[in-house]
């Protein structure tokens, strides 16, 4: 793929309206300046007629070509850091805005990886580091799925191949990768505080820099958004806040009918911003009436400007200014022209204090198939650049996602009270299913974990029974409630945590690494773990029988191992509190605790090579512990082993706790607790990410090796 001749080429219209003086009042922007253009990517150095421009967008848009060749990007070519961006033209950065775009969908077509989001934001990157400089100016992108465009500008261009592989580069923005990524994100809504200290701190260390946030209006369906910005009112200090508006609350943000329905009264009273041509020219002459008689009636002009937005609005449009931010919008966050000049007005004000830009973007922009895609190709396999096509590897086997659905699905059609919440991750988690099969029963909060879980607190307090599908990272955001309006309360919220243990390419920010240690804690929770796709649809079952306190179990991402399952996909509740032995052995007893039970089990299968008989066992419940089988395991072998994919105080603390209070350890028992190391384990390959938590059969093998005296052994295996 390569771009037609060195570039582009504008005809008289662009040029003139690029040239023409904008009549703006305000901020001088010209909204019916747009620029139109067409930009072909074809294989190979074109020449002649190819190297001219090739058509007038009537959409405003650049219409590009693609093909499965890398693209040539000349201009691209030249910026390695922002400081090459300073002098560029409109002209210039419209041209570069049009290769990036190129050079992304080349770059995910080779890695998969987070493609949408990255497209949607092309040109308000190229208008940030046009406008500000990093690192000293503070960009922090709210999640930060969408930063692929800034990697590319802040000097990881070449090293893009490496996208959320072992040892590349993060998918999301990282401290300790680029001094251009001012916070590390992956979760939600925490742009706005995180900018609001930065720029706290820099008035208390008496600096001038810049300090933006970017969020989405998704993640500003999260409480945290709103605590930001009422303090950020209060604190009045200079900010900036973009709001990142592309009307896709939900991520991904397809049902399985097509896009899902934005959530949520924020989205209505965006739309209505949108729509309102009459609040935005009422705004206009509020504001100029301080030029035409004077500085002293600002505040006269404020209140006329107020004044407009109820009046056209009434249902919540003054909302960010009640905050007390400055709006601005709503603006074309595909126009580079306009987005560069509130930028830069915005930066010349001397103390504007907090301000918010409302612009308006699509996910998937200039991208064809991730327009037309109803999840517009949100997070992405290896994929053909000229159809779209994603290489998606075919398994035997359903994502463990897929089979909680499919087993929530049947408990539902026997059991009308049972109900299903979720996050905005309805096809994170499966639950599309379920909203397919029972649309009044599936509810969707939006990135809004707390209100998730007292939501369903409230619905388990009148009899219903709530399962409340977050992933485990992401469970952690609504912990308090967790703990105080279910657990304290016994209200039988049954929590079903999805990516539990390592997640491959998400990294350390996706990591299910605590929820064992964190749910196992409480005195009233149920906690347990499936070790393979059937075992999961009977603790679906199992959960929706336990009807007097709140239970919860965890499940990892990736495909099940092709195990037996029930009939009809409907599973058979397991007595609670009970494990069960898969492998009859001598001297050696291995306990795995979830899906980490298939190592140990690959492990055992190592052992037999060396005469070596192991005993392993499925734990199935963390709490309440299976005390008669640790007890007969720890009786009855030399040495135990506990296997688990989650941090240390999980399910191993809990197995040693009670073998000290009961005094097993006072005998001859050799106990070892195999967990993830106490640090974070960077985004890679699965089997890589297992190697490098000391968790693969190959590592189970070689600690019995060693425990059994057989050292030189052991080193075989690592």
């Amino acid at each position: 793929m390569a771009v037609s001749g060195t570039f582009i080429r504008p005809n008289q219209y662009f040029s003139s309206c690029v040239n023409t003086p904008s009549p703006s009042p305000r901020l001088g922007l010209n909204p019916s300046c747009r620029k139109q253009f067409c930009l072909k990517a074809s294989a190979g150095n074109s020449d002649g007629e190819d190297r001219k421009l090739i058509r007038k967008g009537k959409d405003g848009g650049c219409k590009i070509e693609y093909t499965a060749e890398k693209p040539a990007t000349p201009l691209l070519d030249t910026i390695n850091y922002p400081a090459h961006m300073k002098n560029l033209s409109t002209q210039d950065l419209e041209q570069l805005a049009a290769e990036l775009r190129m050079d992304i969908v080349h770059s995910v077509s080779q890695t998969g990886g987070h493609l949408s989001s990255s497209l949607g934001v092309v040109e308000l990157s190229v208008a940030l580091h046009h406008v500000f400089s990093t690192p000293d100016d503070k960009i922090i992108w709210d999640v930060g799925h969408q930063a692929y465009p800034h990697k590319i500008l802040t000097g990881r261009r070449s090293r893009m191949h490496t996208m959320r592989k072992t040892s590349g580069l993060a998918g999301f923005p990282k401290r300790d990768e680029s001094v251009h990524d001012a916070f590390g994100v992956g979760h939600s809504s925490t742009s706005i505080s995180a900018g609001l200290g930065m720029a706290v701190a820099r008035d208390l260390l008496g600096k001038d820099n810049n300090i933006i946030s970017v969020i989405g209006d998704g993640a500003m369906t999260a409480g945290q958004a709103y605590e930001a910005m009422n303090n950020a009112g209060y604190l009045d200090a200079n900010l900036i806040v973009i709001l990142n508006d592309n009307n896709q609350v939900s991520l991904p943000t397809a049902t399985l009918d097509g896009p899902a329905t934005p959530v949520g009264a924020l989205s209505s009273a965006l739309t209505k911003l949108q729509a309102s041509t009459q609040f935005r020219k009422l705004r206009e002459a509020a504001k100029s009436i301080t030029k035409q008689i004077g500085g002293q009636t600002h505040e006269v002009a404020a209140k006329v400007d107020e004044y407009a937005r109820g009046m056209i609005s009434a249902s919540g449009s003054t909302l960010f200014e009640e905050l007390g931010l400055y709006y601005i919008g709503p603006v074309d966050g595909h126009n580079v022209a306009d987005l560069v000049n509130i930028f830069q007005r915005v930066k010349a004000m001397p103390a504007p204090g907090p301000v918010l830009i409302h612009i308006m973007t699509e996910k998937g922009k200039g991208y064809p198939p991730a327009e037309a895609a109803a999840d517009r190709m949100h997070g992405v396999v290896k994929f053909d650049p000229p159809t779209g096509q994603q290489f998606k590897t075919k398994s035997p086997t359903l994502s463990y996602t897929q089979y909680f659905a499919e087993s929530l699905i049947k408990e539902a059609e026997t059991d009308e009270k049972i109900v299903a919440i979720h996050a905005a991750m309805g096809g994170g988690t499966g639950l599309n299913y379920f909203q397919k099969r029972f649309p009044d029963r599936c509810f969707d909060v939006g990135i809004a974990e707390q209100h998730a879980v007292t939501f369903a607190a409230g619905l388990a307090a009148e009899g219903l029974k709530p399962f409340c599908a977050i992933y485990s990272t992401f469970l952690q955001r609504g912990y308090d409630q967790v703990v105080h309006d279910v657990d304290l309360q016994k209200l039988p919220v049954r929590f079903a945590m999805d990516r539990a243990g390592l997640v491959g390419a998400d990294g350390p920010t996706h990591c299910g690494a605590f929820d064992i240690t964190y749910m196992a804690c409480l005195p009233n929770m149920v906690v347990m773990a499936p070790s393979d796709e059937a075992e999961l649809m009977h603790m679906v079952a199992t959960a929706a029988v336990i009807d007097d306190r709140p239970s919860c179990f965890r499940f990892p991402r990736g495909s099940g191992i092709g195990a037996v399952l029930p009939a009809h996909n409907k599973g058979t509740a397991i007595e609670i509190g009970k494990g069960r032995i898969l492998m009859e052995g001598s001297r050696v007893a291995i306990l795995g605790y979830g899906s980490i039970v298939q190592q140990c089990v690959g492990a055992a299968n190592m052992l037999k090579t060396r005469d070596i008989s192991v005993t392993v066992a499925d734990a199935r419940f963390c709490k309440p512990l299976d005390t008669e089988l640790i007890k007969q395991l720890a009786e009855e072998h030399e040495i135990l082993i506990t296997v688990e994919e989650g941090s240390i105080g999980g399910f191993g603390s809990h197995v040693s706790h009670y073998l000290s209070l009961s005094g097993i350890l006072d005998g001859p028992l050799k106990l070892r607790a195999m967990v993830l190391p106490d640090r974070y384990i960077d985004h890679g390959a699965p089997q890589d990410q297992l190697e490098e938590a000391g968790l693969s059969s190959r590592q189970i093998s070689a600690t019995v090796l060693s425990l059994l005296g057989r050292p030189k052994e052991a080193l075989q295996f690592i």
